[in-house]
């Protein structure tokens, strides 16, 4: 249970101390005291996002804190082993509020993130707004609460998984349709294209390659003239050069003159001019091209270029479209037997969810009887022993939650016909429908502190204590705190505590406070006669209190 909450520095609360019971806590005040800056508080400390601007004006920080008390096996247990953190049967958040709207949370004095505290309050508190009854008059929330009543999340879950499988699989039978028709149109043209690339039989790189070596055949033609003209010259100069060495050599005969050296220097430059020769003579046949050859490059050159051009690619992405075109023909070829395929998937797929939306409509309308019968068991306490709740599961189109709809139809006069909840309720009936559903849904109640923010909207008198009398049997089993402005409820409380609104030194404040018997013997006398509390107010509210639960007094 929620043992104690704390609040600093949030809108109009300057600083609030509360310790809370077991049992039915109950909060007055007067409209626009600010209880609901106390459910927003205590929702902040729960992980929720919180209003803009909850940092109290001129304070550095806003913080809230909240204890609650546990069983060893309550559902936050999970939560908290699945984040790391210890739980011993105590529990303390904390979650601090900066002007600039960053915020930090602590379980246990340990940081955690936003989602975690979610989590945790999500096994903590439930709380059921003033304006809850906005869901109940909306049909399309119906079937939701049937399936929160019937515990159908699995069969949910399986149903979900089931219909996104069959649109994956109708997706692609439709996309494999679309495929084989979109080749069959273009079947000739996929067929000639393809046998022209097959003749063609174009390789990534083969365009640069081939534009290389044309190149090369080119400048050859222009070279070789050259080079063969500089080995008739070096053939010449070899020629001179051996007759300028006989002579020399004749000459050399007369040692005087000293001949030797020159000599051995023209047979070295003999043999170089030899060495040229065979270079010569080697790069002479690198040249040597064959003018069929160079054609024969440039034609298929020309060939890859003009395929290219016509499919409006780059040379380099024809391997890449042969391929494409080898695909659609397979698709062509093969489509048939493919769809055949994926249309038996498809069918399949549907079978599954079709079983598994039939066996979802089946728990359904199971509980949807066991609902009836407890809301005509939650009703009567309520003063309602004459309406009728009625839920009804019609036929939908199929979907992620199945192919059912669910209406929720009531009647609050006897012998008068069946109809929309909202079309036939009034604000007061409404707001004990809605208890009675809000009791009949809550199927953890032992395990969570239930909020109910004026939940008696709308109804007084006997109605009210009926619906003070309900809640306080509700809360025998778990803690239930309701804001209400009920005379009748509050008597009924096991704890009361009432929330003001003062203004110091010019400054407006909220404050929360847990009253003691007489003060909340005033309280309540306020509530029935307004300002001015009169002896006769006082005995009133003693005949309500005296009439309570012993729990409450």
């Amino acid at each position: 249970m929620l043992a104690s909450l704390s609040i600093k520095n949030m809108l109009l609360i300057e600083q609030v101390d509360l310790h809370f019971k077991a049992g039915l806590n109950v909060l007055t005040g007067e409209t626009g005291a600010g209880k609901s800056i106390l459910l927003d508080s205590l929702g902040f400390v729960l992980g929720r996002r919180g209003r803009a601007g909850m940092v109290r004006q001129g304070a550095d920080l806003g913080e809230v804190s909240a204890v609650f008390e546990l069983t060893p096996g309550h559902p936050v247990a999970g939560v908290m082993q699945a984040a790391g953190l210890p739980f011993d049967g105590e529990l303390i958040l904390r979650r601090l509020n900066y002007p600039d709207g960053r915020k930090r949370a602590f379980v246990n004095d340990r940081a955690v993130s936003a989602e975690v505290l979610r989590q945790l309050g999500a096994a903590l508190v439930e709380v059921h707004g003033q304006h809850d009854d906005r869901g109940l008059l909306d049909a399309r929330g119906h079937r939701a609460l049937l399936d929160s009543f019937a515990g159908n999340e699995m069969a949910l879950e399986r149903v979900g998984a089931a219909w996104r499988g069959f649109r994956q699989a109708d997706k692609a039978l439709a996309d494999a349709r679309g495929e084989v028709e979109a080749v069959r149109a273009d079947a000739e043209y996929v067929a000639h294209a393809l046998k022209e690339l097959e003749a063609l039989a174009p390789a990534l790189g083969e365009d640069e390659a081939l534009d290389k070596q044309r190149r090369l055949m080119q400048a050859a033609e222009r070279v070789r003239e050259d080079v063969a003209k500089a080995a008739q010259a070096r053939e010449g100069a070899e020629g001179l050069l051996n007759d300028a060495l006989r002579w020399m050599q004749d000459a050399s005969e007369t040692p005087e003159l000293g001949l030797d050296e020159p000599i051995e220097a023209m047979g070295r430059v003999l043999i170089e001019l030899g060495e040229v020769q065979a270079g010569v003579e080697m790069v002479l046949e690198r040249l040597d091209i064959n003018p069929h050859e160079l054609e024969q490059v440039e034609e298929r050159l020309f060939a890859i270029r003009g395929l290219a051009r016509k499919h409006n690619v780059l040379p380099d992405e024809l391997p890449a479209l042969w391929d494409d075109f080898r695909q659609k023909s397979k698709a062509l070829d093969e489509g048939g037997a493919m769809i055949e395929v994926l249309a038996e998937q498809r069918e399949q797929a549907w079978q599954t969810y079709d079983a598994l939306a039939d066996a979802l409509r089946v728990k359904r309308q199971q509980a949807a009887k066991r609902l009836d019968k407890a809301m005509r068991s939650e009703l009567t306490p309520l003063k309602m022993e004459n309406a009728i709740f009625e839920t009804v599961v019609d036929t939908a189109e199929a979907g992620l939650s199945g192919v059912d709809t669910v209406s929720f139809r009531v009647s609050t006069n006897p012998g008068a016909p069946a109809g929309a909840i909202g079309k036939i309720a009034s604000g007061g009936e409404l707001s004990r429908f809605l208890l009675a559903l809000k009791v009949c849904l809550t199927t953890r109640s032992a395990d969570l502190t239930l909020i109910f923010d004026e939940i008696d909207r709308g109804v007084g008198g006997a109605t009210a204590d009926a619906v003070g009398r309900r809640l306080a049997g509700l809360a025998e089993g778990a803690q239930v705190l309701v804001v209400t402005h009920s005379p009748q409820v509050a008597a009924m409380g096991a704890g009361h505590y009432v929330v003001s609104k003062s203004v110091r030194a010019g400054v407006t404040r909220t404050d929360v406070a847990e009253l003691d018997e007489t003060e909340r013997l005033d309280e309540i006398a306020r509530m029935l006669a307004g300002d001015v509390i009169s002896d006769a107010a006082r005995a009133a509210a003693q005949a309500l209190l005296s009439n309570a639960p012993v729990a409450a007094r």
